[in-house]
């Protein structure tokens, strides 16, 4: 089944989701209204529908334009030439300076998405699948030293990109967004303990 291209973010679509992170930031998400999406973009309510017909689907696009970048990190940041292990190190450093550089955004979409219901749900899993995906490409894949006797399971694979959520979680709330960079090392022991044990 192909996977359908993301829209293109024309300079308006770009403009909204910007306003989505600033205003949700600024006010939550259920007190953040299209008014205020529309004044913090400089557009009118008439062109946010033209783009999204509600505001959960604003927040959505905004989570999942956030992830793809974050996976394109995440495969910039691997040399496939190292063993596996330097590769999780490599990008669990990346993907978690680049959350710290940007504790606005993270914290709307971490906890903000979290309250969307079945929506919010299924945007999270397909991104959690996202992210679980490049962890088995990394540690099964043909390139992949040392080679494994046996394949990860997708199922240990998610469960280390849920830890890493929660890592995540408990540094928003406890106000250490700066800092996460600091947990690469730990996040990576995790990883390899997962890999390495299965």
């Amino acid at each position: 089944m192909a996977i359908a291209e993301p829209p293109v973010l024309t300079d308006h679509r770009r403009r909204l989701l910007d306003a989505m992170s600033h205003v949700v930031a600024r006010k939550g998400y259920a007190d953040t209204t299209i008014a205020d999406l529309a004044a913090e973009a400089r557009v009118s309510r008439r062109t946010f529908y033209e783009h999204f017909d509600t505001k959960a689907e604003c927040l959505i696009a905004l989570y999942e334009v956030a992830s793809d970048q974050a996976l394109r990190v995440l495969r910039d940041a691997i040399d496939p030439k190292r063993d596996w292990h330097t590769q999780v190190e490599q990008a669990m450093h990346a993907y978690l300076s680049t959350l710290a550089c940007n504790p606005v955004l993270l914290r709307t979409l971490f906890i903000a998405i979290l309250g969307l219901g079945p929506e919010g749900l299924a945007a999270r899993r397909r991104v959690n699948g996202q992210l679980a995906d490049f962890i088995l490409e990394v540690v099964n894949g043909p390139a992949a030293t040392p080679p494994r006797a046996r394949p990860l399971a997708a199922a240990y694979a998610m469960g280390i990109v849920g830890a890493i959520n929660e890592l995540v979680l408990c540094a928003i709330e406890e106000d250490r967004v700066e800092k996460l960079a600091d947990m690469s090392d730990s996040a990576s022991q995790l990883a390899r303990a997962v890999i390495d044990g299965s």
